[in-house]
């Protein structure tokens, strides 16, 4: 594996780009020349990068690294200032039958929160031409996950703690079936139980449906659990690409250690 960025590099400095030799030639998810720059400061810059149908792709990255704003333009929930995004080689600016194919949830404004867990289940459900059946069906598979604590509360969403406002969320983004999921920080704010259940249904998602997975995370264990390649995001530039392996958490824990 070729090695991607110098260490001596410190937090200060702009760090160097992934040589694109290192970078995936195709993929379900492409960015070319992907910048957005607010007020004339760059917050990121990825030149192509590449997410295959069925990886598990997990990206770490200090707080204001560009992580959630790579997943927004990749939504087309922002508009880049110079370059492109294509889902399943569709450009998905102002466009939206790519939408179909994503299930997302990066926040608390995803919700529509003054509905009961119930009455949004539904609506997405609609939203997606999913049968009452289906529905059901769903819901019964989410009864471990959701561990009694979302359904038949009564409760509006933004009357659910923290925690259960994100279950919500998750599970909305994985009614329509979707070919890939992005999900931003899916961990934070979920009890130690909860956090192992999301593992072992995120892994599950990965074996049995082939599912593409983008996921953002601080927690630099947990997603070295779920994913099988990580970048690492710097200042808005792709400074590591690697493929997880059992030295994957050293590695990444190294990096972090300044």
């Amino acid at each position: 594996m070729q090695e991607y960025i110098d260490r001596s590099v410190t937090l200060t400095d702009t760090p160097p780009p992934v040589p694109q030799s290192a970078l995936h030639t195709e993929g379900i998810i492409t960015a070319a020349n992907l910048k957005k720059i607010y007020s004339g400061i760059t917050v990121l810059n990825i030149p192509s990068i590449q997410i295959h149908n069925g990886e598990s792709f997990g990206l770490v990255g200090n707080n204001g690294a560009g992580k959630t704003t790579f997943f927004r333009l990749i939504l087309d929930l922002i508009e880049a200032s110079s370059g492109e995004v294509k889902v399943d080689g569709e450009k998905v600016a102002r466009r939206d039958t790519w939408k179909s194919k994503v299930g997302s949830f990066l926040d608390e404004s995803f919700l529509i929160d003054f509905l009961t867990p119930e009455e949004y289940f539904a609506f997405t459900a609609r939203v997606y031409h999913k049968s009452e059946g289906d529905m059901n069906a769903f819901l019964e598979s989410m009864k471990d996950f959701f561990n009694g604590e979302i359904l038949g509360s009564g409760k509006l969403i933004r009357d659910l703690s923290k925690g259960n406002q994100k279950k919500t969320g998750i599970a909305a983004a994985l009614i329509s079936d979707p070919q890939i999921l992005i999900l931003d920080e899916p961990f934070t704010a979920l009890d130690p139980t909860s956090q192992i259940r999301l593992k072992r249904m995120l892994n599950e998602l990965k074996t049995t449906r082939h599912m593409t997975m983008l996921i953002s995370s601080h927690d630099l264990n947990h997603v070295t659990e779920v994913c099988d390649r990580i970048v690492v995001l710097e200042k808005g530039m792709v400074v590591k690409d690697i493929r997880t392996s059992e030295n994957t958490l050293k590695e990444l824990e190294s990096y972090f250690a300044v």
